[in-house]
């Protein structure tokens, strides 16, 4: 009963808003404003209003730094923003279920959707945390320039200077990128969650943390207890130079880890889901992250 008083509510709403709406023409373009986008999360809501540019209206729906997005809930507003979209991004994966629920819930013809997983041949089960890999973040940027210069064809050499603008912005982060997998690489670290799994893969340092350990946590379940004893050792024996803790996603295992990690004279880097603080570029927030991580492994270098 909820789910089809939701689609009707859903259908009132857009019937009394379509003359605020940008028009979606026969072949799905939009016609007269700009491009409406929702993005599930900040990190690509921030890298889609970078490339729309004046011509995209960017809402983000996950944005707070200080809350578990694995926990996030939808209200009334979210909704109301899906249906008025002329282009949602989901990343896909099982990572926002809830917004495939509000888009399939006001099904249109004229919606362009973007699910980051499908774009990269992941599906439920494969680590959702694309951001953190570059390659996954360019292909991304590629996809959503193209998806504008289809909606907007009148403005597509402007979408193509925009997506240039947003490439040099991202050099600092690429390049510090490669310069901790040259000064680093093979270094083993250890990472309370897989959210670390693609951005050690890219620095070419050595994530040792069990696997069963990162993925527990990173699906809210209690880890295997093997696992945490596995992990328990590694950070007694020092054998990790560095720690990577995700800071929205604490729990006492996790808490308790930092506290055998810092004992330990190991240095600790947090980094974050969304990004912190939310008003900030993405690409200034990764490069605050890598910035910290670079400082953390040379510290850990000195200290094993």
């Amino acid at each position: 009963m909820v789910k089809y008083l939701i689609a009707a509510f859903l259908s009132l709403v857009l019937i009394g808003t379509t003359a605020c709406q940008p028009k979606i023409g026969q072949t799905g373009t939009v016609t007269g404003g700009v491009i409406q986008v929702v993005a599930a999360e900040n990190f690509w809501g921030s890298i889609a209003t970078q490339l729309g540019g004046t011509h995209v209206n960017v809402i983000s729906i996950v944005t707070d730094p200080n809350a578990d997005p694995h926990e996030f809930e939808t209200n009334t507003a979210d909704a109301l923003d899906f249906a008025h979209a002329n282009y949602v991004i989901l990343n896909g994966a099982g990572y926002d279920t809830w917004g495939q629920k509000l888009v399939a819930a006001n099904p249109s013809n004229g919606r362009k959707l973007l699910n980051v997983a499908d774009l990269l041949g992941k599906t439920v089960g494969d680590n959702p945390h694309f951001w953190y890999d570059p390659d996954d973040v360019q292909q991304v940027i590629n996809q959503i320039t193209s998806d504008f210069q289809l909606l907007d064809p009148a403005d597509a050499v402007y979408f193509s200077a925009q997506q240039m603008a947003l490439e040099n912005a991202l050099t600092p982060y690429r390049q510090l990128i490669q310069s901790i997998k040259q000064t680093y690489g093979g270094t083993e670290i250890g990472g309370t969650e897989s959210i670390v799994v693609y951005l050690a893969d890219a620095m070419g340092l050595d994530l040792i943390s069990p696997p069963d350990f990162m993925n527990a946590v990173s699906e809210g379940n209690d880890p295997p207890t093997q696992s945490v004893a596995a992990f328990e050792q590694q950070i007694n024996q020092r054998q990790i130079s560095v720690l990577i803790y995700n800071n929205q996603t604490a729990t006492a295992v996790t808490t308790n880890l930092e506290q055998l990690v810092t004992a330990q004279g190991i240095p600790v880097v947090g980094i974050s889901e969304t990004m912190e603080p939310p008003d900030t570029t993405f690409q200034d927030w990764q490069y605050a992250q890598l910035t910290a991580l670079q400082r953390a492994l040379s510290a850990g270098a000195v200290s094993k």
